[in-house]
């Protein structure tokens, strides 16, 4: 859809794309979604309750290990919920033209933050037990670590398609994923403890779990930080997009081009066009580039060109 208002004999267009798939883009999370997400909270709680238990009972550094990351699966799970919840509401305030679509990118950074503060505290704790390994018994270790890895499959099937469309469900499926190769990692060490009776299996898993995490909650601070600082979408060439609308028949000048990511799927461009040819023509034709670029959310304003000059001048960012 595109709407053009002439204002001093310029034309200001706003270009709006929509999805017209069964599940809607982040500016409209679908009940499916947060129906899933409900569910696979009450799951992880659940095992959560079972590995705390069971880690404290016996003793066991990998099982806390993974049940501090499964706690931080129900903290970002939790988030990210409300994060949906208020994108899906929105909000008529003029304060928050946007709504709450950012809170999605802050449950994201919060959830990479947790995932890094349980790293440390399992590397703090597995020193603090070199030389003083405590003796963990093998089998409850296992069948503990069997039913919590259970429990993270069933969570990323339901979470796996939502991911793609969610900068939330992203950071709460990588906590999960991050937790399954934990609950494999204390199956190993049981099977370790259960057959050569080695102690110090439970503490090398339990590092090993943290080290594997780290990278991911990096890359996961990183995508939220890029939207935060409205750094160009990774996968939008820009330059790319201003070359393309400077190819434009009569387009003579192109500036202020802006890009950035609101949210998980909504990306969101302001530009200036100069030209001395028919504005709603070159309007027009600038939807179509920039919809080709997947910028289906963009307000485009064409100028004359001693309009174009004059707006030059006055921008200072």
């Amino acid at each position: 859809m595109m709407d053009a208002n002439r204002t001093k004999g310029s034309v200001m267009g706003v270009v709006h794309g929509h999805s017209h798939g069964g599940e809607p883009t982040a500016a409209g999370p679908s009940v499916g979604r947060i129906r899933r997400m409900v569910i696979a909270l009450g799951i992880l709680l659940a095992f959560l309750a079972l590995e705390v238990a069971v880690g404290l009972t016996i003793n066991s550094l990998a099982l806390l290990a993974d049940a501090g990351h499964m706690l931080t699966d129900v903290v970002g799970m939790s988030m990210g919920l409300v994060a949906l919840l208020l994108a899906r509401q929105g909000s008529k305030a003029a304060a928050r033209t946007f709504g709450w679509h950012r809170a999605e990118v802050l449950t994201a950074m919060a959830n990479a933050v947790l995932l890094l503060g349980v790293a440390v505290w399992v590397m703090y704790e597995a020193i603090g037990r070199i030389g003083d390994a405590p003796e963990v018994p093998g089998l409850p270790l296992m069948l503990t670590a069997a039913a919590g890895l259970a429990a993270n499959i069933v969570v990323m099937l339901m979470l796996r398609a939502d991911a793609k469309g969610s900068i939330a469900v992203r950071g709460a499926y990588l906590e999960v994923l991050a937790d399954a190769v934990g609950s494999v990692g204390v199956l190993i060490a049981g099977a370790v403890v259960l057959v050569f009776n080695w102690p110090y299996a439970d503490i090398v898993v339990g590092v090993l779990i943290s080290l594997w995490v780290v990278p991911r909650a990096i890359k996961l601070a990183g995508a939220a930080l890029r939207i935060l600082t409205q750094a160009s979408p990774a996968h939008v060439d820009v330059d790319a997009v201003e070359a393309d609308l400077r190819a434009l028949p009569g387009v003579s000048d192109v500036h202020d081009l802006h890009v950035w990511t609101l949210t998980t799927g909504m990306d969101v461009a302001t530009v200036h066009l100069t030209t001395e040819a028919d504005s709603r023509q070159v309007l027009g034709a600038a939807k179509v580039v920039l919809d080709a670029h997947g910028l289906g959310h963009a307000t485009v304003q064409v100028e004359s060109g001693a309009e174009g000059s004059h707006c030059q001048e006055n921008i200072t960012w």
